[in-house]
């Protein structure tokens, strides 16, 4: 199941990146007091209460402004505003309510979605809240006081959010089809890819618009399986800014990859490997998802005997975070091994989704800690007593020691390579959580 996507929506300088940040619990938006200096929509996961949910921070929104910075903001909220189940309306009490806000608060009834009025900035609720009042003019139902420096009314502003998160619908906890989610930057190909391997097959059994997450899911069925695939091809927006069309694309692409159990990163063979597709490729591998690096336009590539191992290499290079991902080398013009996807894909669902038996994992654990002794500091040494795997999807495994403090994680990488040589697990990350536990 996805999480629900929560944007925070405004005029330039109303302490939307503030509020971000309090949220988030970093600094991860740029905050300073010249409107428009967050140009980057940020995304992060957040938890209120038993909620998990992924908040988008985006730039100001000046809805006349034909200022250029002001015009890709306003196209970056609309993105925001398309992409997201709840959206959070902040406004500035100190400011008052200016014509901006009204502009913005139409906007936003045409989303059609459920919308928080969240005023802002509201130090004292004694001093500040006849001011407050003047934004029920908005129309927007009442507006919750919050002051995000000083974390003030935030429990209640999160309250009102999470009333409006979507049920958990149960077609979708029934709905057993691989999810494969292709992602990638503008331009590599991936309409193509889906527009071929539908083409391959010819039978697509429908065309779902992929409700409010504007990625389209296409049902393809290969060897009497369906497979339903999340295209974030339409990425494009009529923006000429090549950075621009990169930054977009990222949102959209952590909502696909949320809902995916596999996803497959795109890389265009031509251009060779950039640091937005290791973004990309990052935000797979912190959820966890199972992972395919496919390099397309490898038909369009002057070859010899050396050219797959070289550009592996730099793959492996660059995306040292992934050694587990499986690559690929497709053409999706051609055609070429673009059939090959599916059995890739059949083989990571099948290792994010094994089990390993505890008495066997220990065996592996007994024999690794045989062969290199555990850590030590300041005389005391690791001791591990078992581990067991508690989840899939990714496979999640508990290991109990003497003191957490001890397990540096180079040596949770060698348990981890050591259970890798015994069940391949291609294609998935492993997780690993240290409990402590007292000796008898």
């Amino acid at each position: 199941m996805s999480k629900p996507i929560v944007a925070v929506v405004g005029r330039p300088n109303v302490g939307k990146s503030t509020l971000f940040n309090a949220l988030a619990g970093s600094n991860i938006s740029i905050v300073k007091d010249t409107p428009g200096v967050t140009r980057d929509r940020i995304y992060a996961d957040c938890t209120w209460l038993n909620y998990n949910f992924t908040l988008i921070d985006t730039g100001g929104i000046e809805p006349d402004s034909k200022d250029i910075i002001l015009s890709q903001m306003r196209e970056q909220a609309e993105i925001a505003m398309e992409t997201a189940d709840v959206i959070i309306f902040i406004t500035d009490v100190r400011q008052g309510l200016q014509d901006a806000d009204s502009k913005v608060a139409n906007m936003l009834r045409r989303s059609k979605k459920p919308v928080i009025l969240v005023v802002n900035k509201v130090d004292s609720f004694k001093k500040f809240m006849p001011d407050v009042y003047e934004f029920y003019n908005l129309g927007m139902g009442d507006p919750i006081a919050i002051s995000a420096a000083s974390r003030l009314g935030i429990g209640d502003m999160l309250d009102e959010v999470v009333k409006h998160f979507p049920e958990t619908s149960k077609e979708e906890e029934e709905d057993e089809r691989p999810k494969i989610a292709i992602v990638g930057k503008p331009n590599v190909g991936k309409s193509s890819i889906i527009n071929r391997l539908v083409g391959e097959n010819r039978v697509i059994v429908s065309n779902i618009a992929g409700t409010t997450r504007d990625a389209i899911d296409t049902v393809v069925t290969h060897n009497k399986q369906e497979y339903v695939f999340i295209d974030t091809a339409g990425l494009r927006r009529k923006n000429k800014i090549k950075e621009e069309l990169e930054r977009y694309s990222i949102i959209r692409t952590v909502t696909a990859v949320e809902r995916a159990d596999v996803v497959v990163v795109v890389i265009d063979a031509v251009e060779g490997i950039t640091e937005q597709d290791a973004k990309i490729a990052g935000i797979a591998h912190d959820r966890g998802k199972g992972i395919i690096i496919a390099v397309n336009k490898w038909d369009a590539i002057e070859k010899n005997n050396k050219t797959v191992n070289e550009f592996t290499n730099k793959i492996r290079q660059i995306l040292s975070f992934l050694p587990y991902a499986e690559i690929m080398f497709i053409s999706a013009v051609s055609g070429q091994r673009l059939i090959k996807l599916y059995d890739v894909i059949d083989m990571v669902i099948q290792n994010q989704n094994m089990r390993i038996a505890t008495g066997v994992l220990n065996e592996i654990l007994t024999e690794a800690v045989a062969l290199q002794q555990p850590p030590s500091d300041r005389g005391k040494r690791l001791k591990i007593f078992y581990m067991t795997q508690v989840s899939v999807k990714p496979p999640t495994f508990v290991i109990f020691v003497n003191d957490k403090e001890l397990m540096h994680f180079s040596y949770t990488r060698y348990l981890e390579n050591k259970i890798r040589e015994a069940f391949g697990f291609k294609g998935t990350s492993l997780k690993f959580i240290i409990r402590e536990r007292k000796e008898k």
